[in-house]
């Protein structure tokens, strides 16, 4: 079984809104031929010339991120799945490139335990030496940004003509089912496709990077983010209890954990 995740799963990143003017992220299509495998390449620039450090938050989205300075490109990293939002510092100028993979996609291309890299950031040649050393020799800050999207473009595109390991197609179905309800289900019970948890358990962190409660609560918190609801629709909807929330206090807690910031604060406009 391959399921679209594409079309079930749209890995949202906001916190540019609250960072500065002076920082500007944008996201580009891959070729269409990737576009199961990754979701966006992204820019995170600054557009001047900072003058003190800023402090940038990226939310918990369920994906596996490749990154680079293209002014350092020989320092490429990737970054696992995390169960928690994560700072890093922007210096006086930075222009990032990076490259998102969709759920799962990471360790299928790569043969990389997903398990190994959760909540943290890895040096690409440790893992991936041949792309690290692609990005290492062909990307320099003289590149636009039309030349770094087809240049990844034609990495992938190579890459993909190899085989591609297959993992098990019940973990695809339990994902289904987790997209379908939009991380809202009892995983004892509606996620039973013929695997022991143990099983279960083993394939979501090689595969994902955590178990399917933790990617559930993640898929949770990104439906929300789609959402977008107003501060005062968080209150007289009580859409807490709609995501599957026991109550206000549990919603607001595991949102902070995994965005930075309360929801009232996120969503105030």
């Amino acid at each position: 079984m391959q399921i679209n995740l594409r079309s079930l799963f749209i890995p949202v990143q906001p916190t540019v809104k609250q960072t500065s003017d002076d920082v500007s992220y944008y996201e580009y299509h891959p070729d269409p031929s990737l576009r199961n495998y990754i979701y966006c390449y992204w820019k995170l620039s600054t557009r001047n010339s900072l003058q003190k450090e800023i402090t940038y938050r990226v939310v918990a989205d369920g994906c596996i991120d490749i990154f680079f300075d293209l002014d350092m490109p020989k320092d490429n990293f990737v970054m696992g799945f995390c169960k928690k939002y994560t700072e890093f510092q922007l210096e006086n100028s930075s222009n990032y490139i990076g490259v998102r993979f969709l759920p799962t996609m990471f360790p299928r291309i790569f043969n990389v335990d997903a398990g190994e890299l959760t909540d943290r950031t890895e040096h690409l040649g440790c893992l991936v030496p041949k792309t690290a050393s692609f990005i290492a020799t062909r990307f320099h800050s003289g590149l636009q940004t039309q030349q770094v999207n087809q240049l990844l473009d034609d990495h992938f595109i190579q890459l993909l003509k190899g085989s591609v390991i297959e993992p098990d197609a019940r973990l695809y179905n339990a994902m289904d089912i987790i997209l379908m309800n939009h991380g809202v289900l009892c995983l004892e019970k509606d996620l039973d496709i013929g695997l022991s948890s143990r099983q279960l358990r083993r394939l979501f962190n090689f595969y994902i990077g955590d178990t399917a409660k933790t990617f559930s609560k993640v898929v949770r918190f990104q439906n929300i983010l789609r959402a977008n609801p107003s501060k005062q629709g968080l209150h007289e909807n009580k859409l807490f209890y709609s995501a599957g929330y026991y109550d206000q206090a549990h919603f607001i807690k595991e949102f902070k954990n995994l965005y930075g910031i309360t929801p009232g604060k996120a969503f105030g406009k």
